[in-house]
């Protein structure tokens, strides 16, 4: 996620860090920099301008004159800045009496139908009753493809032969025959803006009298997503940007430009593909992640969705009586999977942002399949007591995995390393620590 401008604004930051004096134009020299990795990354040029006015009359202020280290100041100043750029975080209106109703809009290929369902999930997650509503008769297929992802989430769908608005308060009255509490209406979406679908989306925005008016845009169409922002918001009001496809944009600019230039408040991003790729906005987490200063909390909310609470106290007991095997070490590495790429985990952790950029995922990828392969193949005793894999066994799982008999002793030199870590762990104090560190420090791959 915007790799390209976090890499760019690192390099700054890291040159402007090693000084240990900034003078007014080092401080020039630095925002020039930043004003190119803005633009570059698509940033809109009156969003990057006022920006940057705003950090400098910060950054060559007292402010950084008298700090300790004034490049890190300066990050600090760029940080909040940005924050303030993309604006506060603010969640789904859900307030009045139910069904309350939820309208996406739109351009075609934006991700409208998939995104109806991932917010469906996450309201029925959160003990909501939702009903989807297949509200664009016009590309094929569409209401075919919410019923096979309500199918999915367990979320019923609404649809019918009459006209999207007629359709629309069919729905909500539907809902509340039958006590259910959220309406998702996902309205067709067209290659442009025209006349003819602003007058059908405002229409069905009058009969249902929605509580969020949510534009659904691809994050990586950059400075175009902000002119569609702005034309849907002067046509029908929207009160909330989701943005889809964030987890394919290397720019990061529509992100950052949108909320500024429209006044409107992004309030999800759609992280992947899968129905439970959808995060909330947060703009310090978001602010952190461009600048490369990691993201704790993200870190810890994708690690409780992907492991399971009785799963890792089982896992806890393990590791504290050195029982780990690798049976657990292969649900270890699918749940790790489930949680994303690793190089977007990694750009989670403070500190490690670099060493993403510099891992090559297909390879990362690679081994983690080969890995996997690799303990497949041995019967569930071999799993269990990883000893009794002598030279005739290890031939045997690397014809079966596709792998060599080098690739099975690398696997198993370095499990042994890690349960030899692990036990010095659980008999704790100061050789305790020292094998903690090793671990963290050295890894496993």
């Amino acid at each position: 996620m915007f790799q390209n401008l976090t890499s760019r604004l690192t390099g700054v930051f890291d040159d402007i860090s090693r000084q240990s004096t900034l003078s007014e134009a080092d401080v020039d020299a630095a925002l020039r920099e930043i004003r190119l990795a803005l633009l570059e990354a698509d940033v809109h040029f009156k969003v990057a301008k006022k920006f940057l006015k705003r950090v400098r009359t910060r950054a060559v202020g007292t402010e950084v004159s008298k700090a300790l280290n004034p490049g890190q100041q300066v990050v600090k100043i760029v940080n909040e800045e940005l924050v303030e750029t993309l604006g506060t975080a603010e969640r789904l209106n859900l307030s009045g009496q139910p069904p309350r109703v939820i309208m996406l809009v739109g351009l075609q290929g934006a991700g409208k139908t998939t995104m109806s369902a991932k917010l469906a999930a996450r309201l029925r997650k959160q003990g909501q009753k939702p009903l989807l509503v297949a509200a664009d008769p016009y590309r094929p297929a569409a209401a075919d493809q919410l019923e096979t992802l309500g199918e999915q989430i367990d979320v019923p769908v609404f649809r019918g032969p009459e006209l999207p608005p007629i359709l629309a308060d069919n729905a909500v009255k539907h809902a509340r025959s039958l006590g259910l509490d959220v309406v998702i209406l996902d309205t067709a979406g067209r290659l442009q803006i025209d006349e003819s679908m602003m007058q059908e989306v405002a229409s069905i925005k009058e009969k249902t009298q929605p509580n969020e008016v949510l534009l659904v845009a691809d994050a990586m169409t950059g400075q175009e997503a902000v002119e569609i922002a702005t034309g849907f918001n002067d046509a029908v009001g929207i009160t909330g940007l989701v943005l889809t496809k964030v987890d394919g944009d290397s720019r990061g600019g529509a992100a950052i430009s949108m909320r500024e230039v429209t006044g409107v408040p992004i309030k999800f991003l759609g992280t992947s593909e899968k129905l439970d790729g959808l995060e909330v906005f947060t703009p310090e987490r978001l602010a952190n992640r461009i600048l490369g200063l990691g993201d704790v909390v993200g870190l810890i909310e994708k690690a409780e969705e992907a492991f399971d609470e009785k799963q890792a106290a089982e896992l806890e007991q393990k590791l504290r009586t050195a029982q780990f095997d690798l049976e657990d070490f292969l649900e270890q590495l699918r749940q790790i999977k489930k949680m994303g790429s690793v190089t977007s985990l990694l750009g989670m952790v403070p500190g490690l942002n670099r060493a993403a950029q510099e891992l090559d995922e297909e390879e990362v990828d690679r081994q983690f399949r080969r890995t996997e392969a690799i303990i497949t193949s041995m019967t569930r005793h071999e799993r269990q007591n990883p000893k009794v894999m002598n030279a005739s066994r290890k031939r045997r799982v690397a014809a079966g995995s596709g792998t060599s008999v080098q690739e099975v002793n690398r696997l198993l030199k370095q499990f042994r390393n890690m349960q030899d870590m692990m036990k010095r762990m659980a008999r704790g104090g100061r050789k305790g620590k020292r094998a903690a560190m090793d671990m963290f420090g050295g890894g496993f791959g």
